[in-house]
């Protein structure tokens, strides 16, 4: 894995929150360096609650939601939780699509998310 990070985390209570630091989640060489961060953050950091935050994110591909299925199933295998946000109204629509829209907790922004989250533990 490369030494620059493609994310920022931070701590809020329980909850890992995870800003993209790119607008474009595009390439594979990214997104595999990505899925490899968040996968530390679970399988070695042992964290099972995580928000996923969206907001500077314009863009994705279809591998980046496989990425997301997959942490999830991780999330899941732990008893945890995965929240979205931030996420544009046409990149939602992707996942209404895919019907992944189902599957996931979507929030409009961290805090409504956050909020959410604290009735669960």
């Amino acid at each position: 894995m490369s030494g620059t990070s493609r994310v920022m985390t931070q701590k809020m209570n329980k909850v890992v929150v995870v800003d993209f630091i790119d607008s474009a989640i595009m390439d594979m060489q990214q997104i595999q360096q990505i899925s490899e961060e968040l996968e530390d953050l679970v399988d070695l950091q042992n964290q099972k609650y995580i928000l996923l935050d969206f907001t500077a994110v314009k863009f994705l591909s279809s591998q980046t939601l496989g990425m997301i299925l997959k942490l999830n199933g991780k999330i899941v295998n732990k008893k945890g939780w995965l929240g979205i946000c931030g996420l544009r109204k046409d990149l939602y629509k992707i996942f209404r699509l895919t019907r992944l829209d189902k599957l996931f907790n979507f929030y409009d922004n961290e805090q409504q998310a956050l909020t959410a989250a604290e009735t669960l533990f």
